[in-house]
């Protein structure tokens, strides 16, 4: 495992989660509490949270990305780091704008922006899964999973803890509103954007063998149409449902609800901090500072356990945790702001979802076959996040409805059907890996 992690493509893919990781909570959890500082109503916030879902659907782009050749970028650095290339500069302009961008006064605007980050970031997203999974043969993908996802939760720290201290530095007066503090926090984001277009720099062009693109094919436009269809849209489909057949469905359904208990309570945690009344500085520094590190601690250990027991095993493991961890913050709202308490809860919670994350993306990954990478592993993360985040998008409504309570208990019922789902899938499918070639 030691000459595992000392692989350059080990130290790429960290790199490049962190990239991956960057954009999510600048669109999302930070975006949350810069809007309920402004003022916004949280069931406006709730709604806004439905920019993430661009995350689900990029399923709907993913086949152009395995197919099309970009103009002069793939000539030059190939089809993956051209499109990786592209995705990653886009983002760095998005942030830049949306720090630019007063919510006070441009709300819509700064949606907008956020969906243009979001657009480009699940872009990149499913570039770097392709890339992960081409680079490396499957043995490795358990330490590449968890090499990622502490990348990614790095990336996290920086846009949450980090972007919350920055803002809280720069803020002359915590009791009013100010825009200056935020206008530097996503400037300095943007900046941090640099890491991964230097790594897709760096980092060579996977020799992977696909089905050829009918992009130079001599027929007609409409053969060369249903040619592409075909290979680009229709095979990565077909190919896991014959791979599978009817247990395909509980497959897809295991993906879909895996994550649905940590997303959906994800959509209003940084509004419930600030209403609970912790300060910039103590979610900073607890929540996304020490909490980010549980995460990645979490996703560690959880790379290190599938690679020694298996990703089933983890899996469920990773199901029981999250619906019970999500109980944890009863404590909190009987409580109240005690940052003791705070570290606890946050400290348990984080850990297992990095656990659970680092195995369900080597779960995914082992779904994958290796000639439709970026299609098929965007179709599973599609499925993963569409229910959650279109569920997290009414978090809001129910908090005002019902209160805090009553949403903590409902997020961790919903955990109770995938703990279901993992038992069937461990006790009737088997992870097959496909051909690499």
């Amino acid at each position: 495992m030691l000459r595992a992690c000392t692989d350059q493509r080990v130290l790429r893919i960290g790199l490049l989660g962190f990239s991956s990781g960057l954009p999510l909570l600048l669109v999302f959890g930070t975006l949350s509490f810069w809007l309920r500082e402004v003022g916004i109503d949280r069931s406006t916030i709730g709604l806004i949270s439905w920019v993430a879902l661009t995350y689900a659907l990029k399923v709907c782009w993913a086949p152009l990305v395995d197919q099309l050749r970009l103009p002069g970028l793939t000539h030059w650095l190939g089809r993956r780091r051209s499109w990786l290339f592209l995705s990653q500069g886009a983002i760095l302009l998005g942030l830049l704008g949306m720090g630019l961008t007063d919510p006070a006064q441009h709300l819509w605007t700064l949606v907008g922006l956020a969906l243009w980050v979001a657009f480009f970031s699940a872009t990149q997203d499913l570039v770097i899964d392709a890339y992960r999974i081409e680079v490396a043969d499957p043995q490795l993908q358990g330490i590449l999973a968890g090499v990622y996802t502490t990348g990614y939760r790095l990336a996290m720290l920086l846009a949450s803890g980090g972007a919350l201290g920055i803002a809280a530095w720069a803020d002359p007066d915590e009791s009013t509103y100010h825009h200056l503090p935020w206008m530097i926090t996503y400037a300095s984001m943007a900046t941090a954007m640099l890491i991964g277009l230097l790594t897709t720099w760096w980092a060579p062009e996977p020799g992977i063998t696909r089905p050829d693109s009918v992009a130079n094919s001599t027929q007609s436009l409409l053969h060369r149409l249903y040619g592409w269809l075909l290979t680009a849209v229709w095979q990565p489909f077909a190919e896991f449902i014959r791979r599978y057949g009817r247990l395909a469905l509980l497959v897809l359904a295991l993906i879909a609800c895996y994550r649905v208990s940590d997303i959906v309570l994800g959509v209003i945690a940084n509004v419930f901090y600030h209403d609970m009344g912790f300060s910039k500085a103590e979610i900073a520094w607890v929540v996304k500072g020490f909490g980010v590190w549980m995460t990645i601690l979490g996703g560690l250990l959880g790379g290190i356990a599938v690679y020694r027991l298996g990703v089933m095993p983890m899996l469920l493991l990773g199901a029981i945790l999250a619906a019970a961890t999500n109980l944890l913050f009863l404590l909190l709202t009987h409580i109240g702001p005690d940052v003791g308490w705070l570290i606890a809860v946050v400290g348990m919670d984080n850990l297992s979802a990095g656990l659970a994350s680092a195995a369900f993306i080597a779960y995914l990954s082992a779904l994958t076959n290796i000639a439709y990478s970026a299609t098929q592993y965007a179709l599973f993360s599609s499925l993963m996040l569409l229910l959650p985040k279109f569920f997290g998008g009414f978090s809001g409504m129910i908090v005002d409805q019902f209160g805090y309570t009553e949403f903590f208990i409902l997020t961790a019922g919903l955990g109770l059907p995938v703990i279901a789902l993992v038992l069937l899938a461990w006790r009737y499918t088997r992870v097959t890996l496909p051909p690499r070639h």
